[in-house]
C-alpha cells in the first residue's frame, strides 16, 4: 500500500502581493495566482490524482476548480484546511504588525506553540487539519497506489506535514516559505515495525511545483 498526498498552495492574491496577512479573510486570487493555478492543471495531469480535497476559502477553492476542471474532478470544501487564523494580524501588513507588535512574527516563525493575539498556533491548524487525513486513511480505499490533492494555505499545508512526519516541535520551523502553487509531496506505507494498521508517512518533497513527478 503506497498512497501518495499532495498539498498544494492557493496561487497568488493581492493580499500576498502586498505583503499583507490574510488568514482566514476570504480573499481571492490576482491575474497572476489565476496564471499560477492554470499552469499547476498541467502540471498535476501526471500525478494520478483521483480526489481534490480544498480548503473553502475562495483562494484555495478557487485554484482548486481550474486544477479540478483540467482534470475533469469534482472539487470537495472542507473548512478545517483553512488557513491559520491570525487574531487581529489579519489584514495588517507585515510592517503593521512588526510595528505594533516588535518581535512578535520572529515568536511566531519559530514556536509552533505560539499564537497571535486572539488567533491560532501551528499545532493548533494541526490538530484541527489532522483528522481529515486520518478520515481519508480509513475510508478511501481507492487512495492506494493513487493521489490525493489537497488545496490549502502555506501555513495549514506546513503544520499537517509537520504532524504527519511526527516532528518535535522544535523541528517545525524548518518547514519554511512554501511559495504560491507549490507543494508539499507525501508518501504513506506501511509502518517499517510491521506493526497492523500502523502507517508511516514519508516526505517525497518540499516547496516544489508539480513539474517533475
Amino acid at each position: 500500500m503506497t498512497r501518495r498526498l499532495i498539498m498544494l498552495r492557493h496561487g497568488q492574491t493581492t493580499y500576498n502581493a502586498g505583503r499583507r496577512m490574510q488568514g482566514q479573510l476570504d480573499t481571492e486570487l490576482s491575474e497572476t495566482g489565476v496564471a499560477q493555478a492554470r499552469a499547476a492543471a498541467q502540471w498535476a495531469k501526471d500525478y494520478g490524482i483521483i480526489r481534490i480535497i480544498s480548503s473553502d476559502l475562495g483562494r484555495a477553492s478557487h485554484t482548486a476548480e481550474i486544477i479540478a476542471t483540467e482534470l475533469g474532478l469534482d472539487v470537495e470544501l472542507e473548512p478545517r484546511l483553512r488557513e491559520t487564523h491570525l487574531g487581529t494580524w489579519q489584514g495588517m501588513t507585515h510592517h503593521e504588525v512588526d510595528a505594533e507588535f516588535p518581535g512578535a512574527r520572529a515568536a511566531w516563525r519559530h514556536s509552533p506553540a505560539w499564537a497571535p493575539p486572539g488567533g491560532e498556533s501551528r499545532l493548533d491548524v494541526a490538530k484541527r487539519a489532522r483528522p481529515v487525513v486520518d478520515k481519508l486513511m480509513q475510508d478511501f480505499d481507492d487512495w492506494d497506489d493513487n493521489a490525493v490533492l489537497f488545496v490549502a494555505h502555506g501555513g495549514t499545508i506546513s503544520a499537517l506535514t509537520s504532524n504527519l512526519l511526527e516532528l518535535d516541535e522544535a523541528q517545525y520551523p524548518l518547514l519554511k516559505g512554501l511559495h504560491n502553487t507549490n507543494t508539499s509531496q507525501l508518501l504513506a506505507r506501511p509502518a517499517f515495525d510491521g506493526t497492523p494498521g500502523k502507517t508511516q508517512w514519508y516526505l517525497e518533497a518540499w516547496n516544489q511545483g508539480l513539474g517533475t513527478p
